[in-house]
């Protein structure tokens, strides 16, 4: 049996397994099938649920990609997703919708109603209830989170008839409870609070029923300046004159005074002490958490025989005390016996934490016991202490605690309390408690939070520098509050001018301190309450503090194993020294990074040292794995690097070894540059050769180069001849991906030269068909065409494979634009062969996009076809977004030479999109003109003139003449179609000469005119 939940998270089940969905477009797209089960989607509208309003480019296609997937993991997903028109449909006869059996369930309990059955509607409503798992998600997404709403509503509705029915029947106390939940979550919603307020009425808590409507109405009036409506004023007055028809149906009325619980006491008749601090007046930036805290606080305050604690942690200067003290002061009115706070001192400068004894003592004093009555025991303290509050209603603020041993004997033991504790470390095994995690501010607020303490007219002078102030404190509010009070005191300081001292990050931390405040002296204080191993650790992480960091890179740092490791950076979490922005990856915080480095001294040069090549080693040997995988056949570097004998993870399969470069892009440039700086050149240059093999293959052209140029730049310094041949090499590839075409020459050749001197002949042959390749953009052919042939010299000669493939394939590219196709394809056939027996996806891929460029230049369309059908099948989401482009460009080209109009629109603006992300102006070009020959076909010459001037404004630029000439030749077409004959004879008179000059003029016949 399949069933799908959407009411309280998105849930797919087969037979009893989960089945899993996919990612975050996949949940999206079918929740939003779900949400409309047996309706037409249109493709655009989940677009617009997938992204909103910022979709790329590729959004439908990926849409359709998404649907593909999920067909594929849905058991008989081809019969629930149905395609209809231009959208999808969810069929769901034969499975099960949560959504699908609340409708139902709440239309019974409407038909019970008009009936006269209430029992059996409040069963058929709570049945509806029970399938809720907690509020629905909308996944992020603006459309689906307003579906989410409106759903919310229907739960909240069929809710309130419950309430109204039981209370209709004559319950009320055990609503309670339940009410006050609801209403904490919609506090604006006056028709709950009104049941609410009945219900306590009749429970005999008619006080806190007046008392609910108070909270009400100031609530309303600070929050929406409006008074309650008139439904809760008039049951308010109701209750105030005790008005008969209040009273439970079929009971007879009460007397109010009967109602009252016997034995309490009255407010306000004993001591009632206050020892909160100080509520700052620019208190900012926090009304989130705030707003969660105070949810949090006063949720579930009707307790199960325990006063509820609720505690927040965060790093040190977070706010966390500013935070819990305007919270409780929001609540003091609630809590008439008193309010007490006091500073349990684990972090505070000189003073060693509070003991729980001293702590009771200090708490017995405030409530007025003599210190002769003060047991001298913690357990006499204690039942005192829980004696004195068993029938109180007060609010205790346990601030700055250390540890769960010292919290738990002063917590209350009875109901009626409530407790608000802040820390650094988040105290795991207090059970019971809920717990709100504070970060940095977003910079939105900190921008606020500056302009509240510098004042309006100074931060609004300078918004952007503010907003780099804000950056350069890591939004954190202590460094905000610091560097705020530095610019008040000194009036000829600009904000940028503050800012630019902040650059320096030797310096950052003396500058954020002022008076006695430091945000330096606070995370000295978390530094010094841990253990010398976890100070060692902190220090050693920060050495990569730019980056994040795993259980691999961590145990290389650390000179651990990957559990050992696991468990020092979740305790550095705990005490929020790092962040996790991802699940088992983790960060610094700018400035604890800052704190971090600057334990390093000569002292501990050594063992830095140490820890930096141990992780650059780990690097090397995951890198070396996961190109092996990916990268099949390619020739391995003549590093001598030692061998990392730690855990690297294990790559099996191809799409492994691409999500693990994903996740660790940054991380392995963040490495690179930190073996620069460090001058272990061997590890730049060859991690750097590593690194980049994926950065080509993914589209990451820009970093693909920058990285070559500092590995060129190492191996020059260093005088190492292998190391700069091989990084000229690459960096002569980077340059033909950006369309650099001089400069790659120029490096191609050195490299060359380089490689030739050294006898290395195998760089010599990359490099020289590399140079073929350059030339051959440029269209420099019978140049291009030597370079290539020595090059596929060289490499048969050595047995290098993968490489004389590679040269094929830039042979067959060659010669298609030369208009030599038979040639042309005997190349790609070679190369396709090779490619084949060494199961290279994107080199394989654009193997048979050469040989139906060929086939096509032929006429042979249907055997381009085939060779085009066998590419798109090997294409994914990793493949390179140009060499997708370029596929699905000539497959639109094919479908209309077979006279397969329908399919050409969404393959030719499918290739426009993946063209516009490749990174690559060379490929941008070749598809752009392809396209607009296409729709120049088509008779849509205003759309194929901006494709083609396009194409021609990036050849231009980069020298690429062949394209420049075809951009020229559509040009001259389109400009034809418009009347503009005199336009149209410059441009076919340009591109003649072009192509004279590149002795293609047999080309031109399919190239160019089509």
């Amino acid at each position: 049996m399949l069933r799908f939940n959407v009411l309280g998270g998105l849930e797919a089940w087969s037979d009893g397994s989960r089945v899993h969905i996919g990612g975050t477009i996949h949940e999206r797209v079918l929740l939003s099938l779900l949400l409309e089960p047996g309706r037409t989607v249109p493709v655009s509208w989940l677009v617009q649920a997938a992204w909103n309003d910022d979709p790329p480019m590729t959004a439908t296609h990926q849409v359709r990609k998404a649907v593909a997937d999920l067909r594929s993991r849905i058991p008989d997903g081809s019969a629930v997703i149905v395609t209809d028109g231009q959208g999808y449909r969810a069929v769901l006869e034969g499975a099960e919708l949560d959504l699908a059996e609340f409708g139902d369930r709440t239309g019974e309990a409407d038909r019970a109603v008009a009936e006269g059955r209430p029992s059996d509607a409040v069963a058929a409503l709570q049945g509806a209830l029970a399938l809720w798992r907690g509020r629905m998600s909308g996944l992020g997404s603006d459309a689906l989170e307003a579906a989410a709403a409106r759903l919310e509503e229907r739960r909240v509705t069929a809710a309130e008839q419950v309430f109204e029915l039981c209370l209709c029947a004559g319950h009320a106390g055990g609503l309670v409870a339940d009410l006050r939940d609801l209403a904490a979550q919609h506090p604006f919603r006056e028709s709950l609070h009104a049941q609410l307020m009945l219900a306590l009425y009749r429970s005999g808590r008619k006080a806190e029923a007046l008392d609910e409507y108070r909270k009400m109405r100031e609530l309303l009036v600070e929050e929406l300046g409006i008074d309650p409506g008139p439904q809760l004023s008039g049951l308010y007055e109701a209750i105030l004159r005790e008005a008969p028809e209040l009273s439970v149906p079929g009971e007879p009325v009460t007397d109010a005074k009967e109602a009252v619980v016997e034995g309490t006491d009255a407010p306000g008749s004993a001591f009632s002490p206050c020892t909160l601090p100080y509520d700052l007046s620019d208190f900012t930036g926090r009304e989130d958490e705030l707003r969660t805290l105070l949810d949090r606080m006063t949720a579930g305050q009707e307790s199960r025989g325990h006063s509820p604690v609720v505690a927040i942690d965060g790093m040190g200067g977070s706010g966390k005390t500013c935070l819990a003290v305007r919270a409780a002061h929001r609540v003091a009115a609630e809590y008439p016996d008193g309010q007490l706070h006091i500073d349990l001192r684990a972090f505070t400068p000189g003073e060693s934490p509070m003991t729980p004894a001293a702590a009771l003592d200090s708490l017995l004093g405030v409530l007025g016991v003599p210190s002769d009555r003060i047991p001298g025991d913690l357990e006499g303290r204690r039942a005192l202490w829980r004696s004195l509050l068993a029938d109180r209603r007060m609010l205790l603020v346990l601030d700055n605690a250390v540890d769960t041993q010292q919290v738990y004997p002063l917590l209350p033991g009875s109901p009626g309390c409530l407790v608000l504790i802040t820390g650094r470390t988040r105290l795991m095994d207090l059970d019971g408690a809920k717990w709100i995690s504070i970060g940095p501010m977003a910079p939105e607020n900190g921008a606020q939070l500056i302009e509240e303490v510098l004042g309006a007219s100074r931060a609004g002078a300078e918004p952007e520098a503010v907003q780099d102030l804000v950056r350069w404190c890591g939004g954190l509010p202590l460094a905000l509050r610091i560097a705020a009070a530095r610019l008040r005191n000194r009036p000829r300081w600009t904000v940028r001018y503050l800012v630019e001292r902040l650059c320096d990050e030797t310096r950052r931390l003396q500058e954020l301190s002022a008076g006695e405040r430091s945000v330096a002296a606070t995370l000295q204080l978390s530094y010094q309450a841990m253990d010398e191993e976890h100070r060692t650790s902190l220090r050693l992480l920060g050495l990569y503090g730019d980056a994040g960091i795993d259980v691999y890179t961590g145990a290389a740092l650390l000179a651990t194993d990957v559990y050992g490791a696991e468990q020092i950076l979740e305790r550095l979490l705990d005490v929020h020294l790092l962040q996790q922005s991802h699940i088992a990856v983790y960060r610094f915080h700018d400035l604890v990074r800052d704190f971090a480095r600057s334990l390093s001294s000569p002292a501990t040069a050594h063992d830095d040292a140490s820890a930096v090549e141990r992780l650059l080693g780990y690097y090397w040997k995951a890198t070396e794995a996961a190109c092996d995988v990916l990268f099949p056949g390619r020739t391995r570097s003549p590093a001598v690097i030692p061998p990392y004998a730690g855990e690297v993870p294990a790559f099996t399969t191809a799409e492994e070894a691409t999500d693990w470069f994903g996740r660790e892009r940054a991380s392995l440039i963040a490495a690179v540059e930190l073996a620069d700086r460090q001058g272990l050149d061997e590890y730049t240059v060859w991690l750097t050769r590593n690194v980049v093999f994926w950065l080509n293959s993914a589209g990451r052209f820009e970093e693909f180069k920058q990285l070559s140029r500092l590995a060129v730049a190492t191996a020059r310094r260093s005088s190492d001849l292998a190391a700069l041949g091989s990084s000229l090499s690459s960096l002569g590839v980077a340059c033909w991906r950006l369309g650099h075409l001089e400069e790659g020459i120029r490096s191609a050749e050195e490299g060359r030269d380089v490689a030739a001197r050294l006898g290395d002949r195998r760089t010599e042959s990359h490099s020289e068909s590399m140079i073929g390749l350059l030339l051959t953009v440029q269209g420099r052919h019978p140049e291009a065409l030597f370079h290539l042939e020595r090059a596929l010299g060289l490499e048969r000669e050595l047995g290098l494979t993968r490489a004389e493939a590679e040269s094929l394939s830039n042979l067959s590219t060659l010669l298609m634009q030369w208009g030599r196709y038979e040639e042309a394809a005997a190349a790609a056939r070679q190369a396709l062969e090779i490619h084949r027996s060494l199961d290279y996806r994107d080199n394989h891929v654009m193997a048979l996009t050469d040989l139906a460029f060929a086939y096509t230049g032929q006429g042979r369309y249907e055997e381009a076809d085939e060779q085009l059908r066998l590419a798109r099948a090997r294409c994914d989401a990793s493949s390179p977004p140009g060499d997708v482009a370029l596929t699905l460009a000539l497959s639109a080209e094919v479908s209309e030479c077979l006279g397969r109009s329908a399919e050409e629109p969404p393959l030719a603006e499918e290739a426009l999109q993946f063209a516009a992300l490749s990174g690559s102006p060379t490929r941008q070009a070749k598809v752009e003109n392809l396209v607009g020959r296409l729709y120049r076909r088509r008779g849509e010459f205003e759309r194929a003139m901006a494709l083609h001037a396009h194409a021609h404004e990036l050849a231009v630029a980069m020298r690429y003449r062949t394209e420049e000439a075809h951009a020229l030749y559509g040009m001259a077409e389109a400009a034809a179609a418009f009347g503009d004959a005199k336009t149209a004879a410059g441009h076919t008179a340009e591109a003649e000469e072009l192509l004279r000059s590149m002795d293609s003029t047999e080309h031109a016949a399919w190239c160019l005119t089509g």
